[in-house]
């Protein structure tokens, strides 16, 4: 009997185990994993930080930084998956488990705002501008087309009337500029090219001139402390020029433009993919007739002849690889001075000219390479030629530079942080050829070798994080730690703040605005003993937007930033008739303040832009503020357009007082143009009057002076071109 009941209890034992089993196996078949990617509507940029969770469930997760999430124990049925993210409007999507197949599923999300859309590269983590703790400004795609129909030549009028920006022009004859940011020398600028570094040293008053903007996606703008991100040189800010890159349609623009001071533009772009190749083709080609506006008999505009053709490759191995493999070459020739001459007369008074001739060719490879757990790894690589030949009559000044570029990273999602840690090496190498009898050649070269690390980390739905640290050992000038902080607080949806600061350096060099001005006559190689320049910096700005009526849109944006440079570079005077560069005793600090306010109603968008810049050398005389540097500057626009139909707007630019280098004051001035394009179904057609008011130099003084075989100049503060008309059309197929 006992028997029996012990097989009775163990069947029922044995029974009882194979239900559990039984209904264990049940619940893990009812357990789902949902794989999702984020992505903003239209532009199809993945989003990273999106909040993703299962609606009446604890179960939920944060995209890394290319978009993607995993959701895993959902139950059997159907639930709704909601998305949200700051700045975008939230979305609920119904989901049935199981699913009929393991597939990623693909959410977009749409912008509360215009602004919202933009994804942000220079900053390497891939996030939208609203939700980036970095504070960096984006020109789209639709304001640089703006801008190209005024000038599609080169991208200095991109650039030109943001706040805060200054394209300084540094020779009066053959037109060579830099890009100045907050007051500071354009050699603290590092500019990009979709991410690639290869446009210093003696490239860079050549540089705004070589770049076309019709293949660009958007232009990003960092101001302030940069050099955590990119190493040496960005100091006063970064300014990255980002490429279109293939979509699934095919796409091609012809643009011919011309204009009243004797200049003609040609370009062609043309981009298509298919399956997994794709390609990008630019074909540039621009000339300019000597121009002389004030008939002073010496050109305002060089007789330039430029071409440049750009084309990339992208092969999409599969869905986690891509591999883009790019070459650009461009060619110029310059040729300003006097006006008999460059047109072949030459006599006793009629001798002076101005030649520039620079080839550049820049190879580039970007790799890229999805891993598990949301990481990714990127591999980047640059080689840069760059041959340039400055000829006057009695003098000349020729070499070549060598740039290369390595950037290796890995992005590294860690529950909320995406942490990025990479290696970088940066070698520039200058070779003057054929220096005069007696000179000494002025080569130079400098290599470093930086790690990095990054973290960004939203630390609530209010506050987030971007921390850094850069150490760059550089051979001959030391090693330096480059620490960075960046702070975003959303007070509301429509009301944030950012706060950052960081420490940058750049290292001794002859090719600042100063020897250019001079045509790098009588300037020495650098001494040893020169120290390398080192920085110090933050911004912090408040940003609000609100509509008004539910039918205006305003956006403001305050922001201050301070910068000091120690043992600033400066152009030092030796004995028959040398320079020489060495390092001053006192700092150069710049502040100031930037506000920009922005308003759309219907049709009508409205900007005004205004900076204060107080930039102040110590080592400078009596006010000691910085040459060519206005306190005040007022920017505005109005432009109305109807999406596929016409475009017009009128622009007004106010530039205040300027203090030269020889201590004198520059008048003010006010510089006014209005433009307007039609479209119909395959093309455009578009005109622009630019300095209306015709704004000269030579209307407020003397700019060439004698002897007229050996002229000097004066410095160039404003337009020397004056008032000039362009039109053109743009075919797209």
């Amino acid at each position: 009997m006992f028997k029996r009941k012990q097989i009775t209890m163990l069947r029922l034992f044995s029974f009882s185990l194979v239900l559990l089993f039984i209904s264990l196996a049940a619940a893990a078949q009812d357990v789902q994993v949902l794989r999702v990617k984020v992505v903003v509507h239209d532009s199809g940029a993945p989003m990273a930080n999106a909040a993703v969770s299962v609606k009446g469930t604890d179960i939920s997760a944060t995209t890394a930084a290319d978009g993607r999430a995993t959701l895993p124990n959902i139950p059997t049925g159907e639930h709704m998956v909601v998305v949200s993210s700051a700045g975008y409007q939230t979305k609920e999507v119904k989901i049935v488990f199981p699913l009929s197949n393991d597939d990623e599923q693909e959410i977009e999300l749409d912008p509360l705002s215009e602004l919202a859309s933009v994804t942000i590269e220079s900053t390497r983590t891939g996030r939208t501008i609203e939700a980036e703790p970095t504070r960096v400004e984006a020109i789209d795609e639709e304001e640089v087309e703006e801008k190209i129909n005024m000038r599609p030549a080169n991208v200095s009028m991109v650039l030109n009337e943001s706040t805060g920006i200054k394209v300084q022009q540094t020779s009066a004859t053959s037109a060579t500029q830099s890009i100045r940011i907050q007051g500071l020398d354009g050699r603290y600028t590092q500019i990009l090219k979709d991410g690639f570094p290869s446009y210093g040293g003696f490239a860079g008053s050549q540089s705004l001139l070589e770049i076309p903007p019709i293949d660009l996606r958007q232009v990003e703008i960092i101001k302030g402390p940069a050099a955590t991100f990119y190493g040496e040189g960005a100091i006063a800010g970064v300014v990255n020029f980002i490429s279109k890159v293939p979509g699934e349609e095919s796409e091609s623009i012809l643009l011919l433009n011309q204009t009243s001071a004797l200049g003609t533009d040609l370009s062609f772009f043309n981009t298509r993919r298919a399956g997994r190749f794709g390609h990008t083709f630019l074909g540039q080609f621009n000339y300019q007739n000597e121009y002389d506006a004030d008939d002073d008999g010496f050109s305002d505009l060089p007789r330039t002849y430029s071409f440049a053709v750009t084309p990339r490759a992208f092969f999409y191995i599969d869905d986690a690889t891509r591999l883009t493999i790019g070459n650009s070459t461009t060619y110029q020739n310059r040729n300003g001075g006097d006006m008999k001459v460059i047109r072949g007369t030459t006599g006793p008074q009629n001798r002076y000219f101005e030649k520039n001739r620079s080839v550049r060719n820049i190879t580039t490879v970007n790799f890229s390479r999805d891993l598990s757990g949301n990481r990714r790894f990127t591999a980047k690589q640059s080689v840069a030629f760059f041959d340039r030949e400055l000829t006057t009559p009695d003098h000349r000044f020729a070499g070549r530079q060598f740039n290369s570029y390595t950037d290796l990273s890995l992005v590294a999602p860690i529950k909320n942080h995406a942490v990025i840690v990479g290696f970088t090496a940066a070698f520039d190498r200058f070779n003057e050829t054929d220096a005069a009898p007696g000179e000494v050649e002025r080569d130079e070269s400098r290599a470093s070798f930086g790690a990095f690390i990054q973290d960004t980390v939203d630390i609530s739905d209010r506050l987030s994080l971007e921390t850094g640290l850069r150490v760059d050992g550089t051979r001959k000038y030391g090693t330096f730690a480059l620490p960075r902080v960046s702070l975003l607080y959303r007070f509301t949806d429509d009301l944030t703040t950012r706060i950052g600061f960081g420490l940058g350096y750049k290292t001794p060099t002859i090719f600042n605005e100063d020897s250019e001005t001079i045509l790098f006559r009588g300037v020495l190689p650098i001494e040893d003993g020169t120290k390398a320049e080192r920085s110090r910096g933050g911004t912090f700005d408040i940003n609000y937007r609100a509509e008004i009526a539910e039918k205006i849109g305003v956006s403001i944006n305050q922001m201050f930033f301070y910068t000091q440079i120690t043992d600033p570079i400066v152009l030092e005077d030796r004995p028959n008739g040398r320079f020489a560069f060495g390092n001053a005793d006192s700092s150069v600090i710049s502040r100031g303040f930037e506000t920009n306010i922005r308003a759309d109603y219907k049709i009508a968008k409205l900007f005004l832009g205004y900076t204060y810049t107080n930039a102040k050398a110590g080592y400078l005389s009596d006010t000691r503020v910085l040459p060519l540097t206005p306190r005040n500057k007022i920017n505005s626009s109005l432009i109305l357009e109807e999406h596929d139909n016409f475009k017009a707007g009128i622009e007004a630019h106010f530039t205040g007082r300027q203090t030269l280098s020889d201590r004198t004051s520059a008048r003010s001035y006010t510089v006014v143009g209005i433009f307007g394009e039609k479209m119909f179904k395959k093309f455009s057609l578009f005109i622009n009057a630019e300095n209306i008011t015709d704004v000269r130099q030579s209307r407020y003084g003397q700019v060439v002076f004698p002897p007229l075989t050996a002229p000097t100049f004066s410095e160039v503060y404003t337009h020397l071109e004056g008032r000039v008309f362009n039109g053109g059309i743009k075919i797209r197929f």
